[in-house]
């Protein structure tokens, strides 16, 4: 069976996201990449805006950085980003998505068709509603590990 999950686990506990290669599977296909070489381990959630999303994904933690893989063109979908909904974050070049990503804390339709979506939280929400808030926060919440599996 194809790995369909990505469990992220944080400091509060596991998060586990059902992967959506049906609506992107260019973005999946990386994001299952990076994670399953240990790539988000350790790395933190960089800008966490309460009542919209987390940010995280940058090996540097400060948003300007990515992965050794190249970028990714955009997969746009009608996917609508509402709480749990986990996307992939960019520059302004709308085919500059490498590793950041967001979980949306909130309803932000102001996003649709303009954010890839890859993935929703199935279980676990309420660890990424802890993450300690900022833009960077002062003692930003980790990644302790990430790694895809199959759903049983």
């Amino acid at each position: 069976m194809a790995n369909d999950l990505l469990v992220m686990t944080l400091d509060g506990g596991d998060v586990v996201i059902k992967l959506r290669p049906d609506l992107a599977p260019n973005h999946v296909a990386q994001i299952s990449t990076l994670a399953d070489e240990g790539f988000y381990d350790g790395v933190v959630f960089h800008r966490v805006i309460p009542g919209f999303m987390a940010q995280g994904g940058d090996p540097t933690g400060t948003g300007m950085s990515g992965s050794h893989l190249p970028n990714i063109g955009q997969e746009f979908s009608r996917e609508p980003h509402v709480r749990g909904v986990c996307s992939m974050a960019r520059s302004s070049n709308p085919n500059s998505a490498n590793s950041q990503f967001f979980i949306c804390f909130d309803d932000a339709r102001f996003l649709d068709g303009q954010y890839t979506v890859w993935g929703v939280v199935e279980s676990g929400m309420e660890h990424v509603d802890a993450l300690p808030k900022g833009e960077p926060p002062a003692n930003p919440g980790k990644i302790i590990k990430a790694r895809t599996k199959a759903s049983a």
